[in-house]
């Protein structure tokens, strides 16, 4: 009960604090004035051909793997800066390189299976230079548990 209010006080205290640090001056511009770069037509921008995949069921043991494929329909380069899943059993593979414009792409998403048997849910945050800088990717499905040796 103790760790619960330490853990309470202290989220209380870094909200507070967080809070108490966003000030707005005088001098600061108007938002107004400010070109949001999402307005830039010229940006880069990623379409993906799919952006949920349910791999239905799959055995325990061997990774699932699935390539999400996506082009740049914007007009500048595309550039992924991070690519980030919601745990450790997930990884992302990208290339590196600027997508430039019209040219596809591709993030190679894998499940590790082994020792998680039932159903799984996992997300994969990609940020970039894009109209949308934050885009979120889905992996789905069930882990059939491995059958006991007999």
């Amino acid at each position: 009960m103790k760790k619960i209010m330490l853990l309470g006080t202290m989220m209380l205290g870094i909200v507070s604090f967080t809070f108490a640090q966003t000030t707005t001056t005088a001098s600061a511009a108007p938002a107004a004035t400010a070109t949001p770069a999402a307005n830039n037509p010229n940006k880069s921008e990623f379409k993906f051909d799919k952006e949920v995949h349910d791999f239905g069921s799959v055995g325990e043991g061997p990774s699932a793997a699935y390539e999400f494929k996506f082009t740049n329909t914007g007009n500048e380069p595309l550039i992924l800066t991070n690519v980030v899943a919601s745990c450790g059993c997930t990884t992302p593979k990208w290339s590196r390189e600027p997508v430039q414009k019209g040219k596809s792409g591709s993030i190679l998403v894998s499940y590790d299976t082994n020792g998680r048997p039932g159903p799984f849910n996992k997300a994969v945050t990609i940020s970039s230079n894009a109209k949308t800088p934050v885009k979120v990717l889905y992996i789905k499905g069930t882990v059939e548990k491995k059958k006991a040796n007999s």
